[in-house]
């Protein structure tokens, strides 16, 4: 799982982080009650005593807490339960039917962050947001950027809305380009996109928790997964300022057809990895 007990330094919000205001001691961590433990782990849960603690330090009573054990224990992602993720040292609100930020999306922010900070006030867009954790954690990082993200589905936009403050961030809704202000084209310093990139064939694979409980437009990224990523690609060139960026995630195998759509498209293309995080960045910049 992407969420894991506090330590003894609270996790900021995304607000906070903005605004970098001080943080109160956090309380006492509360101990899990076995009972808790013993209901996770006979539901499967790998990291039962951890996430018990996790439950028991985010209810407020004792009856949201069985509520919250037992919508975890029927297989809800953990994320949905509580109501957020850790991400990028950031606590990022995720409601439930929204997409759950992966830790090695982690990597994707830390490339895109690297290429921006150069710039003095850089334009950063970020398609295919979800609950807009990337955009957040490149908002936070990057105190003078301009920052928008976007996404199709109303569910993931309500909740980005949530995790983006303006005005240094704004939240459109929309099919990718759409969803994006006319005055952007031909703007943009650095264009994150984490679309879909599962195989419709391999969607039955992935977890049930995330099959079940997360959006299949999230997940689902056509015959070879790669649909939504040859289509930021085609017209990123019209919406990147020379030398631009467009940075996607993507999977090792996956990683030579990620970078041919972007060769495709007009744009000269590297690729990224990191072995810590399993995680595979593909990045093309606009040469002129």
């Amino acid at each position: 799982m992407s969420v894991t007990p506090p330590s003894s330094s609270p996790i900021p919000s995304t607000a906070q982080a903005f605004e970098a205001a001080p943080f109160a001691p956090p309380p006492p961590f509360p101990v899990a009650k076995p009972d808790v433990v013993a209901a996770l782990r006979a539901a499967g849960c790998v990291f039962a005593e951890d996430e018990a603690q996790l439950l028991t330090a985010s209810a407020r009573t004792p009856s949201e807490l069985a509520a919250m054990v037992e919508r975890r224990a029927a297989g809800h992602p953990l994320e949905h339960v509580v109501g957020w993720a850790e991400f990028c040292g950031l606590r990022i609100t995720v409601d439930p039917g929204v997409f759950v930020p992966r830790r090695r999306t982690e990597f994707l922010v830390r490339r895109a962050a690297a290429l921006c900070r150069p710039l003095r006030a850089p334009v950063v867009v970020d398609l295919c947001c979800g609950s807009g954790a990337v955009a957040a954690a490149l908002a936070a990082t990057l105190g003078g950027a301009k920052v928008h993200a976007a996404d199709i589905d109303p569910a993931a936009v309500r909740c980005a809305r949530r995790n983006l403050v303006p005005p240094r961030a704004h939240v459109h809704e929309g099919d990718l380009y759409a969803a994006l202000p006319s005055r952007l084209r031909g703007h943009i310093d650095v264009l994150v996109a984490n679309a879909p990139y599962v195989p419709t064939a391999a969607i039955g694979l992935l977890p049930t928790e995330a099959r079940e409980h997360e959006p299949l437009v999230a997940l689902d990224g056509g015959t070879d997964g790669l649909d939504v990523q040859r289509s930021v690609a085609r017209s990123a060139a019209d919406w990147l300022v020379p030398g631009g960026h467009l940075l996607v995630e993507t999977s090792r195998r996956q990683a030579p057809s990620s970078a041919q759509a972007f060769a495709d498209g007009g744009l000269c293309v590297e690729v990224a990895q990191c072995e810590e995080l399993d995680a595979t960045v593909v990045i093309g910049t606009r040469t002129r």
